[in-house]
């Protein structure tokens, strides 16, 4: 990822939240001409990456010269480890359809409307899930959803059992990019273990001793200088920084707690199970048919003890919080069965028998790590000459599993709008189609933000009256079938 940003005094906004063109440090014409890229990437990273390689395999970005700048090494995976890495994601459908087979896109015709140019430019992917399935993933049918303080849940699943997604490590991710990156190396241009330290904006109008691009130094202090600079350098940005976007974020009062489990038996493991503690979410997703990566939201404190605990009491305090009753009280349980009564007859429907989580057995050596979670939200996701893509522009809470898929959806609809910008002959860096994608990313990351928010507030009490307000609304979420069903093509995209 894009390393810190170094910014001059020049280089702020006027006022801060407010969009306008950005305040240009000057470069005079004496120096020396800089190599002019039609688009840099910042940070190359899953999110970054996949960028490179969508416009790398876009049919209208043929010509173009793009560059993808990461400040890492070039990760190699010469050979499949046995041992399951314990960064995963979860990859939802649409993701999948991002990564899949490239194909070529039917052609525009002059003649054609602006909404058949459109759907003639609809991005269909570049190949690097080949690669994914070549190596190992595994698809998961069901979700179930439960409280640790009442019986109450949710089970998504499809009539047909098709896949609601997918458990993908990183690192297999990250290298079915780099093969895809290699094999359109014509067009996009790596440089590992490079970052920018400083950027100077262009002046907002044209002027004789200035250039209209953005002008990166690098941290060798070379320079170039690129058309449209997309900042994919994490929730940390230094593009975001650097344009004086403001972010609007906060730190969760949790850290995430990672590992590889082992299961007690094997079994069909398609299941992605999640239980909803006072404490924070706990998360359980398929890797094999005896393997598992768990994914537990909690306290700072409780988060270092599961870290540091012995073997055998870390597998117990993983088996407890998934099978416990603990923190059950009769009042809530009475309740809850009420209400399930009363929903039955309301509405009967078929409902989804509930299944019961694996049981562990043990956990990968020096698997375990955790990381602290926040939320964070760029005000603008775009500014003149400028784009945000992934962590840069939002931060989420894991519990909706959807980090990853935000950054795709964003990829999917930036290609979009620049692959129709690049065919109309457009500057790419011009606000005309750069706030087009604005416009659609944030109406539907903010509203994916606001809800996963939600949840991780609303659950996380043991408070009777919010335990029976939850109670009822995932039981009546679970028996309305269309209201699951428009759920799960949310989250799918």
């Amino acid at each position: 990822m894009a390393a810190r940003v170094a910014v001059s005094r020049w280089g702020a906004w006027p006022v801060a939240g407010r969009r306008g063109p950005l305040v240009p440090c000057r470069r005079w014409s004496s120096a020396p001409a800089d190599t002019v890229y039609d688009v840099v990437v910042s940070g190359g990273g899953l999110v970054g990456a996949a960028m490179a390689c969508a416009l790398g395999y876009d049919t209208h970005f043929c010509d173009k010269k793009i560059l993808l700048l990461e400040a890492g090494p070039k990760k190699v995976l010469e050979k499949l480890p046995e041992t399951y890495s314990n960064r995963v994601s979860s990859i939802s459908p649409g993701s999948a359809t991002l990564l899949s087979r490239w194909r070529d896109k039917q052609e525009p015709r002059r003649d054609m409307g602006p909404h058949e140019v459109a759907l003639s430019l609809s991005f269909v992917g570049f190949g690097a899930w080949d690669h994914i399935c070549n190596m190992r993933h595994r698809a998961f049918r069901r979700m179930q959803v439960w409280d640790a303080c009442s019986e109450a849940l949710i089970m998504f699943d499809k009539d047909n059992l098709d896949d609601m997604g997918y458990i993908v490590e990183n690192d297999v991710i990250m290298h079915a990019l780099t093969k895809q990156l290699e094999a359109v190396s014509d067009r996009v241009t790596v440089l590992y273990r490079s970052s920018a330290v400083g950027y100077t904006w262009p002046y907002p109008f044209s002027m004789a001793d200035s250039s209209p691009w953005v002008q990166i130094t690098l941290g060798d202090g070379s320079t170039l200088q690129t058309k449209l600079l997309i900042g994919a350098d994490g929730h940390k940005s230094g593009v975001r920084q650097a344009a004086g976007i403001q972010n609007i974020s906060w730190n969760y009062d949790q850290c995430a707690v990672v590992a590889t489990l082992h299961l007690s038996e094997a079994t069909e493991n398609n299941v992605a199970w999640q239980r909803f503690l006072p404490s924070g979410p706990i998360a359980l997703l398929p890797l094999s048919d005896t393997l598992s990566s768990l994914v537990w939201s909690t306290s700072h404190k409780h988060a270092a003890e599961l870290v540091s605990m012995d073997e055998e009491q870390f597998v117990d305090a993983v088996n407890s919080a998934f099978w416990s009753d603990a923190n059950h009280t009769d009042f809530v349980d009475s309740v809850g069965t009420m209400l399930q009564h009363a929903i039955a007859l309301l509405k009967p429907t078929k409902v989804s028998a509930r299944q019961l989580p694996p049981s562990v057995a043990r956990v990968d050596a020096k698997s375990r790590v955790l990381f602290p979670l926040g939320l964070g939200h760029a005000a603008e996701y775009v500014r003149p000459r400028v784009a945000l893509i992934g962590d840069a522009a939002h931060r989420v809470h894991p519990l909706a599993g959807q980090g990853v898929n935000m950054g795709f959806g964003d990829i999917s609809s930036l290609v979009h709008h620049l692959s129709t910008a690049a065919f109309n002959g457009k500057d790419l860096g011009s606000m005309s189609h750069l706030t087009g994608y604005e416009t659609d990313r944030q109406r539907h990351n903010t509203a994916l933000l606001a809800a996963t928010d939600l949840l991780k507030r609303l659950y996380s009490t043991s408070a009777t009256p919010v335990v029976l307000l939850r109670t009822w609304g995932l039981q009546a979420t679970n028996a309305v079938s269309p209201l699951k069903e428009q759920i799960m093509a949310f989250a799918s995209k």
